[in-house]
């Protein structure tokens, strides 16, 4: 009796160590799979003619690990750990959690081996077949029922603002994942989606845009409102403007998805839609930032040695920028110039390395020592090294990315006078060649900082022992 006493004056650390390791492991999976399609895009014979390793195969693979493992992972270790210490309550139903975290490896090598064999539904972000779809659909609900069974118990009277933001990217998730995976399956492997045509499109883009809206938004900003107060020593700047930045970001984001569809069979009307949400989420995007950034207000000096809160800091930088970039891009006149480029995926990289990336590995950094029982990092100068080389990874991908996105989209458009193209197709692509080389420099220069993550990482636990930390008395704060 005495043993389960202690027990339930303990938080649930065993889950948030699981979580947290594995981030920085998919992490290098991920971005190492992204550092081969980037080197098969200047030198295609690296696919070595081999069907499993061709770009169509690797680059779904990719994206699946880095946004759904390394993302993924560290949104389940941060959310379990933030609403414990919030709520000073252990987390709910144990079991449950557990099945969380060995459910979501299975759906991850589920699809490190489908997607190379070229079983796929073929839609961005959601390839995986069917009978992994249903797996992620259990995760999901359990994940849930563990989150807001927390919160149900939680000893504080506010659910503080993280624990909002973590909550409506669960719930969205779900509802997401379950209408845009709809599917008749004819086999085990293969199965036809619910829509067709345009509706198909548009659920898709539904889908899509908001897997950036909330999976690495909503859930980034919940890590972005406990973790650099904590990490700054600061309270949030203010708690006003969260409350709005929370209400107007998901009310905005869920109807943007058009804007992937501008020059397309969708309406008119809707493309338009898409856009006029897409420019009026500029303001929730920025005030979020502003809110993040100006928590820094009186201990700016804080910034010159914490190689964590720089981390934390240049993360809501890159924010900033995408939500900028997002909206400019979603104007027709714009999207005319841009789409189909790799302005794109310069965009969506100062987004997925800048923003989530950052801010991921920052609250990694911060979290991981304390479930381990130690006060700090193996190493702090290694977490300077490791921000340095992927900020400058970062610079050299985007720029690229921006430099050969808008030269394409002007030489794919420009015509002689007499109304025929002046440039082949080809010719554009030679045009792009050291463009592609700068850009696998820099996905290099990130993935280097990620070995070194993990390195320091596992050296934090090789001197650290796992342990459960104590749940404060209701009166105090997280």
């Amino acid at each position: 009796m005495g043993s389960e006493t202690a027990r339930a004056q303990t938080y649930n650390y065993r889950v948030v160590r699981q979580f947290a390791i594995m981030t920085v492991v998919w992490g290098v999976v991920g971005m190492l799979v992204g550092v081969i399609i980037a080197a098969q895009l200047a030198w295609p014979a690296l696919n070595f003619d081999i069907a499993w390793l061709s770009y169509g195969r690797l680059r779904p693979l990719h994206t699946n690990a880095v946004i759904f493992a390394f993302g993924g992972s560290a949104l389940f270790a941060t959310s379990y750990y933030v609403v414990q210490r919030t709520s000073q309550a252990r987390l709910f139903a144990a079991p449950l959690a557990a099945f969380t975290f060995w459910g979501w490896q299975v759906v991850i090598v589920a699809a490190a081996v489908t997607l190379p064999l070229g079983l796929t539904q073929a839609k961005e972000y959601a390839e995986l077949e069917w009978p992994i779809d249903l797996l992620i659909t259990a995760v999901w609900v359990s994940y849930a029922i563990v989150f807001f069974g927390t919160i149900a118990r939680r000893k504080t009277p506010h659910i503080y603002v993280a624990n909002w933001f973590f909550g409506a990217y669960i719930l969205t998730v779900a509802i997401l994942h379950v209408v845009n995976s709809a599917a008749i399956p004819v086999s085990l492997t293969k199965s036809y989606s619910a829509y067709a045509g345009v509706q198909d499109a548009m659920v898709q883009w539904w889908y899509g845009h908001n897997a950036v809206g909330f999976f690495l938004t909503a859930g980034f900003l919940g890590m972005m409102y406990y973790f650099i107060p904590k990490q700054a020593e600061r309270p949030i700047y203010s708690y006003r403007l969260s409350i709005v930045h929370f209400w107007a970001l998901i009310f905005t984001y869920m109807w943007a998805g058009p804007h992937h569809l501008h020059y397309t069979a969708l309406p008119e009307w809707a493309q338009s839609i898409g856009m006029v949400f897409s420019l009026v989420l500029l303001a929730p995007s920025w005030g979020g930032m502003i809110n993040g950034i100006m928590t820094l207000s009186g201990a700016w000096h804080k910034l010159r040695d914490d190689p964590i809160l720089k981390f934390l800091i240049v993360s809501l930088s890159f924010y900033g920028m995408s939500t900028f970039e997002g909206p400019m891009m979603s104007i027709k006149t714009v999207n005319a110039l841009s789409h189909y480029t790799d302005w794109t995926v310069g965009h969506v990289h100062s987004g997925a390395l800048g923003w989530v990336g950052l801010i991921s590995i920052g609250s990694i950094y911060y979290l991981l020592p304390r479930v381990w029982g130690r006060t700090e990092m193996y190493s702090k100068r290694m977490i300077e090294l490791h921000f340095w080389i992927a900020t400058v990874g970062i610079v050299l991908y985007i720029a690229a990315m921006w430099i050969a996105g808008v030269m394409q989209g002007l030489m794919w458009r420009a015509t002689n006078p007499d109304g025929t193209l002046t440039y082949a197709f080809v010719e554009s692509l030679k045009a792009t060649y050291p463009y592609y080389v700068i850009r696998l420099l820099g996905g290099v220069l990130y993935l280097g900082g990620m070995v070194l993550m993990l390195y320091n990482c596992l050296m934090t636990i090789g001197s650290g022992k796992a342990e459960d930390g104590r749940i404060a008395p209701a009166v105090a704060h997280a």
